[in-house]
């Protein structure tokens, strides 16, 4: 399964972890994925996704309708 939000589409990005001593080794930073269940009107029923936590408040202020496209 994709590390990916079904929302906003963030992914997994790569950076450095930078120690003390200035060296350095690569590393992911993965998103703040959450499996919520979302009420679909059109089926009546919950959906199951895995979104971000930012993915979640868009949802609350666009509306669950979006969920669904």
């Amino acid at each position: 399964m994709a590390r990916r939000c079904k929302v906003t589409g963030k992914g997994p990005m790569v950076g450095n972890n930078v120690s003390h001593a200035n060296n350095k080794t690569k590393r992911r930073f993965l998103p703040n994925l959450q499996n919520k269940k979302v009420w679909n009107e059109e089926r009546g029923c919950f959906v199951s996704m895995r979104i971000t936590a930012a993915g979640l408040r868009t949802l609350e202020k666009q509306g669950y309708g979006i969920a669904s496209a």
